[in-house]
């Protein structure tokens, strides 16, 4: 009987889980872009300028990133506003990137509704920026996104522009949409490089 009792537990419990992963997936809002090209798992899209926060913090790439994570959740949801003020919208995917030897920036994009001019002011470690439009040469995966599989997948999107005659434009990016609590096989990942304008 007992062991019955476990079993439905953790039957109850995964359907939570599955619950909560859908609402967090299905409720993100991801900037809109135009996809150009498709081969297999290879994608070129066009995307239109966004507006993030972004900030840089040092170490390796899996210290940087909760660093970066915390504190610009923080900014988002009001927790360092001396006034406190509205939450803004987490939306997906987070973006990091390698900037110099031991430097990592991470940028969450805004929600669309926002300006540089309409966000609540930023403390100084944060910038708040407008990336220009841009086409992006795109591959996605799932997993947990470990240095092995990005460096892989950075391989493999580097070939496949090579062989489709386009140029780099600037380093890559690394593209995770997902909670860390979501399990690898459920997660989007993605490697994302600029491409230069045709």
């Amino acid at each position: 009987m007992n062991t019955r009792r476990w079993i439905a537990a953790g039957l109850g419990l995964a359907a939570v889980g599955a619950a909560a992963v859908y609402a967090q997936v299905r409720n993100a809002e991801e900037p809109e872009f135009t996809v150009i090209r498709t081969q297999g798992g290879f994608e070129l899209r066009d995307y239109p300028a966004l507006v993030v926060a972004e900030v840089t913090a040092s170490g390796d790439r899996q210290r940087a990133s909760g660093a970066s994570f915390r504190r610009l959740a923080a900014y988002i949801f009001a927790q360092d506003r001396p006034q406190g003020g509205e939450s803004i919208a987490m939306t997906a995917p987070v973006l990091q990137q390698q900037t110099a030897a031991g430097q990592w920036q991470m940028r969450f994009v805004m929600p669309a509704k926002y300006t540089l001019e309409t966000l609540p002011p930023a403390p100084s470690d944060i910038t708040l920026a407008r990336v220009p439009a841009r086409r992006m040469a795109a591959i996605r995966f799932s997993g947990h996104g470990n240095a092995d599989d990005l460096d892989a997948r950075e391989a493999q999107l580097r070939g496949w522009l090579a062989a489709q005659g386009l140029a780099p434009a600037g380093a890559a990016e690394f593209a995770f949409y997902n909670a860390p609590m979501v399990p690898g096989p459920l997660r989007r990942n993605e490697v994302l490089i600029p491409v230069a304008a045709p």
